[in-house]
């Protein structure tokens, strides 16, 4: 197999004139049959992420996603931007996503190498577990599913029953087979997405809402 380079900047510090962000960076060099590693016959999975200007809350997704890649469960990630003027295409080239600009989510749905996607917010943090979790959903068959919400980090009470909440808040992982079915040309993440019966993981994630507030 090939070997892998993640190359991750995480971008939040304040400056005087403008938010440039902190940069931690973090480089690891492995090859897949050289780190603990799923199966050979293991379904990997690619998540797609649709931002504009969200570099910072870009970033924290990224590096929750780190340890899927090294474990093998995460076969890419693609980061599909809709305009975006701040650091984002700089920071998906470092940490080795797949950047497109401006295209039609069918196509990009249609291209994806994983046999199932993993459709998630710029700024969602997947906690710890996820990955043993994703990876025997994905080898079980089920059907399309959820994570759980956070019980620790989440929105205020008022926020949450005032709030109608965004399809993708919890993220939504579905077959590639599914996910071509329910997009259309020109479609939304959100129109893909929305509607889907989900079975609920029992891994949780911090939703992307949950940051903006920090």
């Amino acid at each position: 197999m090939r070997c892998m380079t993640i190359f991750l900047s995480v971008a939040t510090e304040h400056s005087k004139n403008k938010r440039e962000g902190f940069r931690h960076r973090w480089h690891e060099r492995r090859c897949w049959r050289g780190v603990r590693q799923f199966a050979k016959t293991a379904i990997m999975i690619s998540v797609v992420i649709v931002c504009r200007n969200q570099e910072p809350e870009l970033s924290v997704t990224l590096s929750s996603l780190v340890q899927g890649a090294v474990e093998g469960l995460v076969a890419e990630v693609v980061v599909v931007d809709r305009g975006s003027t701040d650091g984002t295409a700089v920071l998906a080239d470092a940490a080795g996503c797949r950047y497109v600009v401006e295209a039609d989510l069918r196509e990009v749905v249609r291209e994806v190498r994983g046999e199932w996607i993993l459709f998630i917010e710029a700024g969602a943090r997947p906690l710890l577990g996820w990955v043993e979790h994703l990876h025997q959903h994905v080898m079980s068959g089920g059907k399309p599913a959820r994570f759980s919400p956070s019980r620790e980090y989440r929105l205020p009470f008022l926020s949450r029953i005032m709030k109608r909440p965004s399809a993708l808040t919890h993220g939504v992982l579905m077959p590639k087979r599914q996910a071509i079915a329910n997009c259309r040309s020109g479609s939304s993440v959100e129109a893909v997405v929305r509607g889907v019966a989900t079975h609920k993981l029992n891994c949780e994630i911090v939703p992307a809402s949950v940051l903006s507030l920090a």
